[in-house]
């Protein structure tokens, strides 16, 4: 599992965060091309390992910047295995375990505040991210990947307070293909179950 990037490559996608809806949503992604979770005689089974996951937000459908007066906040996360689909704003509730460090499903989280969330005024806006590596809750590294060996891994939201604009929320996954002997793929398997 040592990184090497004559291995890695990138995996995204993107959520749209509907203006004025409460609740939560997600994007799933598909990884059956790059998961074998069955060992067969001398063949080893196969997981992606997740190096780093990079966050961004942008507004409207294009993912332009933020406006000054944005009040928006969530909480978003990388979750394995959740096999819930790509769900609108406001479709589904994601418990705050969801996001929480005893969450095995979780692969990396952050949190998100519009500019006028944190401020009394926009005179001297400020957008706070807390996607990238270096201020994630949890993320995934170079020395301890996460190893999805699930067929999917869903990108999820819950809105706090709610977006006065539509918004994009996407995620680029840094990852690799690695081969797993029997027995951490056994216990891979266990502890990613919903």
């Amino acid at each position: 599992m040592a990184y090497s990037i004559k291995d890695v490559f990138y995996l995204s996608t993107e959520a749209t965060i509907t203006s004025g809806t409460s609740n939560g949503g997600s994007a799933q992604l598909d990884l059956s091309a790059y998961i074998d979770p069955i060992a067969r005689g001398r063949t080893r089974g196969t997981g992606l390992a997740v190096y780093k996951a990079y966050f961004s937000m942008g507004q409207a459908s294009d993912g332009e910047p933020i406006d000054d007066a944005e009040v928006g906040t969530c909480r978003f996360a990388l979750q394995a295995g959740l096999g819930i689909g790509d769900q609108i704003t406001g479709a589904i509730t994601t418990p705050t375990a969801s996001y929480s460090m005893t969450n095995a499903l979780l692969v990396a989280s952050g949190d998100f505040y519009g500019p006028k969330s944190m401020i009394a005024n926009a005179n001297t806006p400020v957008t706070m991210i807390n996607g990238t590596p270096e201020t994630q809750y949890v993320s995934p590294s170079k020395d301890v990947p996460y190893v999805i060996v699930r067929d999917n891994v869903c990108l999820t939201y819950e809105v706090g307070d709610q977006f006065t604009a539509n918004h994009v929320l996407s995620v680029r996954l840094e990852c690799a293909q690695v081969t797993l002997d029997q027995a951490t793929l056994n216990q891979l398997l266990r502890t990613q179950t919903v």
